[in-house]
């Protein structure tokens, strides 16, 4: 990861993400290989590592009996050079519920105080593993801002998430894991890149996949047909376009929901998912 950027690590259920952060954390010995986090072994060195670096788990262990306010001082006097408590508080906010009970908290309250916490030391690299879970969407894009704010001052920032467009919104690089090992890496766009465009559209009665110009012809590289709708996947999609455009304006026919897009990161994801399950 280079510094002052955000990194989404991305992987289906077992593919080895938590294992690869918490050997990042520090919380776990690696069996083989390297691991450095600002040129320090994390698990070895961790008296070097922890106090420049914040972890948000995908859940905190509270007590619930404390406030708000003093489970943040509580963690305040755990932490290495700790901003106010009240600023934590009001990076992520929580500093109207600061004398509620942690137990009182709902569930979206309680990821914001685990963010709040995650960055008192004002950490140089911070890990959020699932950050938004349990967020409202005004919750998501408050954190998401200062996701942000924190890149722009500096902050390098490891993401894990299940929300695509999160990565696909958030990250400058990221890489998608299989099986234990990174299987594509690069910008949102770089990894979306491979995948083929797609073009939607609805034939009217009468017409079938068979009257329109060969395939081939126009770039597509494979198709699907549900009813009436046909799907056509391509890496020209501006070719393919063109000439199903042309063709049916000669032929006086109407493409209904006719509709052109690149691929997403979810299509990218879900097709090294698919990869993933053919090889097992």
């Amino acid at each position: 990861m280079r510094r002052g950027e955000v990194f989404a690590l991305l992987g289906t259920n077992g593919a080895g993400k938590t294992s690869t952060v918490e050997l990042l954390e520090g919380l776990a010995p690696a069996s083989g290989g390297r691991v450095r986090v600002l040129g320090h072994d994390p698990y070895r060195e961790r008296a070097a590592v922890r106090p420049r670096t914040g972890v948000m788990l995908q859940e905190g262990g509270f007590p619930s009996e404390l406030t708000v306010a003093e489970t943040a001082r509580m963690w305040a006097g755990c932490t290495s050079g700790a901003r106010p408590e009240a600023e934590a508080l009001g990076l992520v906010g929580l500093a109207r519920r600061a004398d509620v009970r942690v137990k009182q908290l709902s569930g979206g309250e309680r990821r914001r105080l685990d963010l709040a916490l995650a960055l008192l030391g004002s950490p140089e690299v911070l890990f959020l593993d699932e950050p938004t879970t349990g967020l409202d969407a005004e919750g998501r894009q408050d954190t998401w801002e200062l996701v942000r704010a924190l890149r722009d001052g500096g902050t390098t920032v490891l993401l894990t998430t299940h929300y695509l467009e999160e990565a696909e919104g958030l990250a400058d690089r990221l890489a998608i894991m299989r099986e234990g090992r990174i299987a594509v890496t690069g910008t949102p766009a770089e990894v979306t890149a491979g995948r083929p465009s797609r073009i939607s559209f609805e034939l009217p009665a009468g017409f079938f996949v068979g009257d329109l110009p060969p395939l081939a012809e126009l770039g597509v590289v494979g198709h699907e047909v549900a009813g009436r709708v046909v799907r056509l996947e391509t890496h020209e999609p501006q070719r393919a376009a063109t000439g199903l455009l042309v063709w049916a304006e000669r032929g006086r026919v109407e493409l209904r929901r006719l509709e052109v897009r690149s691929a997403s990161l979810e299509e990218a994801f879900l097709g090294i998912a698919r990869e993933q399950g053919v090889a097992a």
